[in-house]
């Protein structure tokens, strides 16, 4: 068949074009979905990211109803399909399962977005539109999902980013900045040199050019060292002191804000207290999560207590490095590993301990006994 033959004009031969078009496109997208589903599986082993992507390979599916099967089978023709006879760019290589999830990320926004343009179109053809809804309906449904496909991108892509960063970090421990700098100082150095792996500078008391003062020093304790070093609260000081990170509440900024003041390279934790916070937090873009409060705790009063429920809860469907924390002892410690997480964050378990160091470093030992 010559090209002539198959360049062909009139209403029902663009009727066929465009269903050929669609027919393809919404193959190209549910076969990325599918990738992608199983990226976050069977790679990331995360329950909540496996069901947002299979709800969108849905929500797809169901958007494109309107549109007859049938019909789009009949205007089907791979065998001539010009696209299938190109080579593939050898920067399409994958090196790694991420770069598979990120290619077909790009591959289902793309096919997405060729879908809304052309279901646009169906108003001017004699396309079957069933299910009694217009191609205006399936455009903005097709828009949505490709928003909600860069969200999960995003997610996706921080929890896998997230998981290598903070692969061998164990042990996280919460410091205020003590009665002198000094003072501060000695804690932080000793608490380092104990292989602690993340320190987070977190006091409501200083003023703002004392806090920015021991944030500095943190960051010259922990420059060239394996500890992270986390600035509660206040990206401002984040960005000042060069910290690694900021760390935020429910009832601070956003994600999206502290990412707008401190860039796209440092860390965002986020304190949970249900599973639903949790789950926004990943689809928010956190780096990691802090949950709690576990146990009663000998610094901070809580109105009521998360307990383990919500450990085994994140366990069972969060690939996203978590943090268990309130009240956390070395007596205790082995409840929140039997519910399913081995990092932790503490305070007065090491900095109201006799010897920080030592307290420490039996908390690491207990660690390193169990990994998650």
């Amino acid at each position: 068949m010559s090209h002539s033959d198959l360049h062909r004009t009139g209403p029902l031969s663009e009727n066929a074009d465009v269903l050929r078009i669609i027919d393809a496109e919404s193959n190209r997208a549910t076969e990325g979905l599918r990738v992608v589903e199983d990226y976050v599986r069977f790679i990331l082993n995360d329950r909540h990211l496996t069901a947002l992507a299979k709800q969108l390979r849905h929500e797809l599916t169901a958007a494109l109803k309107p549109f007859s099967t049938i019909d789009r089978l009949a205007a089907r023709q791979s065998d001539t399909d010009v696209g299938a006879m190109l080579a593939t760019p050898a920067g399409s290589e994958r090196s790694q399962p991420a770069d598979v999830a990120a290619a077909s990320f790009k591959r289902i926004q793309q096919a997405l977005r060729s879908l809304e343009e052309y279901s646009k179109i169906a108003l001017h053809l004699p396309l079957p539109l069933g299910e009694g809804r217009g191609e205006g309906d399936v455009a903005a449904s097709l828009e949505q999902l490709r928003f909600r496909a860069y969200t999960l991108e995003r997610a996706v892509g921080i929890t896998a980013d997230s998981l290598v960063r903070l692969a061998n970090a164990r042990l996280y421990v919460l410091l205020d900045g003590r009665a002198s700098e000094d003072e501060f100082a000695a804690l932080a150095q000793s608490l380092v040199s104990a292989g602690v792996h993340i320190l987070q500078l977190r006091d409501k008391q200083l003023a703002d050019r004392q806090l920015l003062s021991r944030a500095r020093r943190l960051r010259e304790i922990t420059h060239g060292t394996s500890t992270l070093f986390i600035m509660n609260d206040r990206p401002d000081l984040a960005v000042l002191s060069q910290a690694d990170g900021v760390h935020v509440g429910q009832d601070e900024l956003t994600v999206a804000d502290a990412r707008a003041i401190l860039g796209s390279k440092p860390l965002i934790g986020v304190s949970t207290h249900s599973i639903e916070q949790v789950r926004q937090a990943v689809i928010n873009g956190a780096s990691y999560i802090g949950v709690g409060p576990t146990f009663p705790s000998a610094t901070k009063q809580f109105n009521a207590f998360t307990g383990l429920n919500l450990i085994r809860q994140i366990a069972d469907e969060i690939a996203l490095p978590a943090f268990a924390i309130g009240g956390i002892t070395r007596d205790n410690l082995p409840q929140v590993q039997s519910a399913g997480l081995n990092r932790i964050a503490v305070t007065a378990a090491i900095t109201e301990s006799a010897d920080p160091s030592h307290a420490a470093r039996e908390l690491l030992a207990s660690l390193s006994k169990q990994s998650k």
